[in-house]
């Protein structure tokens, strides 16, 4: 099996710079391969193993969302019940809808890399954007949401109810959820793209992002939810409205459709991290690629051919939950001019916005001026990013671009402005800040 794995992981890391993958195949309940290549510590030459435990990123999420469908069995909560909290003018989302990424809240993430450093607060963030239930907008916010629901109806503390209700009844012990990995194995520092260690890090939104596990663990996780879980429920993590022709989003998993056989998965990344799992219940398998590196090209090129080898018929597509939405000129005539604000936590910022020819736009925010390439697609207007700092104190932590995207709605140009950063090949990897934004005709 996988005859070439030591050959394509090889030249993975090579090619791509990367300092360590693992790999490991489950199936039907067993660890049939785990294999790991390269350093888990550069400085100090520590080989990557399969006991290596790695960050999980995103990967975090199927994790967290089966300790919500398990308090949902117990009768702690309702999956379709109103999640208390504070939204506004709008419903309040429901359990199901958070978990799907239809809760209406904005995209986001934040780090925390060390004692002294300023922090974004993330309870600041948790608006809706939208009525919930009316379309997907993949928010690590909703599983923070989820997370404090959970901590609410359990007593517990987050990571100590997914230890004793998740990881330990499926043997898993040497997973984790929480800022830093406690053991008992070695786990893998995390690395810029460029090569340079991460510090330990945290975030306010730990049931989406911080999980921790060897792969073999993960592999194993993915083929033995389930039996913590009443088979209606175990169904409904599966029932996944579309994303796009081959996949849509379930309860805390991306799920194929449209063919057989069906193909669960969930990718994870941030700094230092590109982790993916993927289970293919139909052949009883199940398969994790993790690494210590941002980029994640490294792990794609492992996945691909462990895949191609082992799933009939797969292609990326079944487990890309991407929306299409291709870029097409603007619509909006040259010379328009809008006004409006951009709503941060701290204070409404005054935002100015003409359409310029060849495709541009000028932008003007507290009165700095910027000129930039600007678009349009099916679901937006306007789309654009600039270097332009938006002038609020989270913003200037590390999130120096300004993106918008912005649709025509009764002659007003609404949506979301948001401030980030682009990558980590200079400094750390930055935050994602959306807010929202109303712009009218000038």
């Amino acid at each position: 099996m996988l005859e070439r794995l030591d050959e394509i992981c090889a030249e993975a890391l090579a090619e791509h710079g990367c300092p360590s993958v693992s790999v490991a195949v489950a199936q039907r309940g067993e660890v049939v391969l785990a294999e790991a290549y390269g350093l888990a510590g550069l400085a100090e030459g520590r080989a990557a193993t399969p006991a290596t435990a790695y960050l999980l990123g995103s990967v975090t999420k199927p994790v967290t969302a089966t300790a919500v469908c398990l308090a949902a069995d117990e009768g702690l909560l309702d999956l379709d019940a109103p999640v208390p909290g504070e939204y506004g003018r709008r419903a309040a989302p429901t359990a199901r809808q958070l978990l799907q990424h239809r809760g209406g809240l904005g995209a986001f993430y934040a780090w925390e890399y060390g004692e002294g450093e300023p922090m974004v607060d993330p309870g600041r963030y948790t608006v809706l954007h939208r009525e919930p239930g009316t379309g997907f907008t993949y928010a690590n916010l909703g599983y923070r949401v989820l997370g404090g629901l959970l901590e609410s109806v359990t007593g517990q503390p987050l990571g100590a109810f997914v230890r004793e209700r998740v990881f330990e009844p499926l043997g898993l012990h040497g997973s984790h959820l929480g800022r830093t990995y406690p053991g008992p194995a070695p786990s893998a520092v995390r690395y810029t793209v460029d090569g340079r260690a991460y510090p330990d890090y945290g975030c306010g939104h730990p049931g989406a992002t911080l999980g921790w596990a060897p792969a073999g663990e993960l592999a194993l996780f993915a083929q033995s939810y389930e039996r913590l879980l009443r088979p209606e429920t175990a169904a409904a993590v599966r029932a996944a409205p579309p994303l796009n022709a081959r996949v849509g989003y379930g309860l805390g998993w991306s799920v194929s459709y449209g063919g057989t056989p069906v193909v669960l998965s969930h990718s994870g990344g941030g700094g230092g991290v590109a982790a993916m799992v993927v289970a293919v219940p139909e052949l009883g398998l199940s398969v994790a690629v993790l690494s210590n590196s941002t980029s994640k090209a490294a792990r794609d090129m492992v996945l691909r051919y462990v895949l191609g080898a082992l799933v009939p018929g797969y292609t990326s597509a079944l487990t890309d939950p991407g929306v299409p939405d291709p870029a097409r000129p603007m619509d909006l005539p040259e010379g328009a001019v809008w006004e409006g604000r951009i709503s941060a936590p701290e204070r409404e910022v005054p935002v100015e916005l003409w359409v310029l020819a060849g495709r541009r736009i000028g932008l003007r925010v507290d009165g700095v001026s910027v000129t930039g390439e600007a678009s349009a697609s099916e679901a937006w207007a306007v789309r654009a990013e600039v270097p332009l700092q938006l002038p609020t104190a989270d913003a200037r932590i590390n999130s120096p671009v300004l993106g918008l995207q912005l649709r025509l709605e009764e002659g007003r140009l609404t949506g979301v402005a948001h401030a980030c950063k682009n990558g980590d090949g200079e400094g750390w990897l930055g935050n994602f800040l959306s807010h929202p934004c109303v712009l009218r005709p000038g």
